[in-house]
């Protein structure tokens, strides 16, 4: 069973980039497919972006498209959401998660419930 641990947060001003990490253990990430999610204060944790196991593919939300991008090292059996010329609107607690490889999972893949396994969440502020 994978366990994650995101870090990078902080706070921040509007423009500027910042790299989040999430670090797995108990598991090779390289089996899983990897998402992020965020949530802003009272509002609902939506989809960021998402890779599958293989690197092969990679979804993006509208809103993050062409400024967040998802990567991973498998040597350090880490993923990372590298997040570019950040808005006020970025403000959120982000979360990895993560669900071991399967078919179905590029249908489903911005769904918070196709992910089983998911990080505590680090802080992002974007001050403007």
């Amino acid at each position: 069973q994978v366990q994650l641990v995101e870090s990078g947060g902080g706070k921040v001003q509007a423009g500027v980039s910042l790299t989040l990490s999430c670090a797995a253990s108990g598991g090779v990430l390289s089996g899983y497919a990897m998402a992020w999610f965020r949530q802003s204060p009272g509002q609902e944790r939506e989809f960021v972006g998402a890779m599958a196991w293989d690197g092969g593919l990679s979804y993006y939300a509208d809103s993050v498209r062409g400024r967040f991008t998802i990567s991973r090292d498998d040597v350090k059996n880490t993923g990372y959401l590298q997040m570019n010329n950040l808005k006020p609107d970025a403000t959120a607690d982000y979360y990895c998660a993560a669900v071991p490889a399967h078919p179905s999972w590029s249908r489903r893949h911005m769904l918070d419930s196709e992910y089983d396994f998911w990080g505590r969440g680090t802080q992002v502020t974007v001050a403007s």
